[in-house]
C-alpha cells in the first residue's frame, strides 16, 4: 500500500528507540528513588524493597551496570575523567552515574548509527560515513546534556555565594563558631550552594578534616570566586586570622565584583543591539519614511 523502503522504516524504528533509552535514563532511577522513599521511608526487608523496584529498572539497571563497565575498561583515560568531572559539575545526579552515562553514550551512538546506515539509500561509503557520524553524534548528546547543567548549576552557584556569604559573615560576627554558622546557612538555603554546603557539614561529621572536605568542595564547583573564598578561609585557619575579618573582607569583594558584573552586562547591552537595529528596524523604517517619496519620485520621472 505504501511504497516506502524497507530500511527507512528500520532507521525510523532505530530513532525512535533511541528517544525511551534518553528518557529513561534521566528519569529512571528517580522513580527508583521516589519508590525507596514512599512508606515513610520504612523498608521491610531487602526482597520487598526490590520488588518495590519497576520491573524495566530491575531488568535494565543490571545490564546498563555491565556495560558501562565494559565500555569504562576500553575508554581512554582521560575522557573517563573528562566524564566524571561534567557529572560532578552536574551536582551528580543520581539518574547520571559514571557508568551509566557511558552506556548510555555507546548505546545512543550504536542505535543512531544503525538508523543513519539503513535510513538512508546511498552507496556504501556514503552510508558508513552518514554512520560514522551519526554515531559521534549519538555520543555526543549526554555530555552536551552534563555540560548545559553543569554550566547553569555553577551560574547559579554563583549568583547564591553573596548572599550565602553575608549570612555566613553575620551569623559568625553574631557570635557562632564556623562549623554551626555554616549549618545554619545551608539548613536556611535551597539552592545548589546550600546542597554543597549541607555535603561539606556531613563530611566535617563524619570525620574528615575541614581542609580536605573544602578541597573536595572546590573539585565539585567551577566557580572562580568560591575557590578564592575557600583559599581565604585555609590560609586563615593555617595562620591564625579572625575568621570573621576575612569573611567581612570576602563579602565585601564579592558585592563589588557582582556590581561589576552587572555593570559590564549593562555595557553589553549597546553593542548587542546594533545588529538588531541595523538589520530588522532600520531598513523598516527607511521604507515607512523613503517609501513614499521613492514612489513619487518614479512617477514623476517616468
Amino acid at each position: 500500500m505504501f511504497d516506502v523502503p524497507w530500511h527507512v522504516f528500520v532507521g525510523a524504528a532505530l530513532v525512535v528507540g533511541s528517544l525511551p533509552l534518553l528518557a529513561w535514563s534521566v528519569g529512571g532511577s528517580r522513580r527508583g528513588s521516589a519508590v525507596a522513599a514512599s512508606g515513610q521511608g520504612i523498608t521491610l526487608d531487602e526482597r520487598q524493597a526490590h520488588l518495590r523496584v519497576g520491573a524495566s529498572d530491575r531488568l535494565l539497571l543490571p545490564a546498563v551496570r555491565a556495560m558501562g563497565r565494559r565500555v569504562r575498561r576500553v575508554t581512554p583515560r582521560g575522557w573517563v575523567e573528562a566524564l566524571d568531572k561534567r557529572i560532578r559539575l552536574a551536582g551528580s545526579p543520581p539518574a547520571w552515574t559514571l557508568e551509566r552515562s557511558l552506556a548510555l553514550k555507546v548505546g545512543l551512538g550504536t542505535m543512531l548509527a544503525l538508523a543513519g546506515y539503513a535510513g538512508m539509500r546511498a552507496d556504501v561509503p556514503t552510508r558508513v560515513g552518514l554512520a560514522v557520524v551519526a554515531w559521534a553524534v549519538g555520543y555526543a548528546v549526554p555530555d552536551v546534556i552534563l555540560h548545559a547543567r553543569g554550566r547553569e548549576r555553577q551560574k547559579t552557584i554563583l549568583h547564591e555565594l553573596p548572599d550565602t556569604l553575608d549570612q555566613l559573615t553575620i551569623s559568625v560576627e553574631a557570635g557562632l563558631g564556623f562549623d554551626a554558622a555554616l549549618s545554619r546557612v545551608a539548613a536556611s538555603g535551597t539552592g545548589a550552594l546550600a546542597e554543597e554546603l549541607a555535603r561539606v557539614l556531613a563530611e566535617i561529621k563524619v570525620g574528615v578534616p575541614r581542609t580536605e572536605s573544602l578541597k573536595r568542595l572546590l573539585s565539585r564547583t567551577d566557580v572562580q570566586e568560591l575557590r578564592h573564598f575557600v583559599l581565604a578561609l585555609q590560609q586563615a585557619e593555617q595562620f591564625g586570622l579572625p575568621v570573621a575579618r576575612v569573611l567581612r573582607i570576602q563579602s565585601g569583594e564579592l558585592r563589588t565584583k557582582r556590581r561589576q558584573r552587572a555593570e559590564e552586562t549593562a555595557m553589553k547591552i549597546p553593542v548587542k543591539i546594533v545588529f538588531p537595529l541595523v538589520l530588522c528596524i532600520f531598513p523598516a523604517l527607511f521604507v515607512v519614511l523613503l517609501g513614499p517619496a521613492m514612489i513619487r519620485v518614479a512617477r514623476a520621472l517616468l
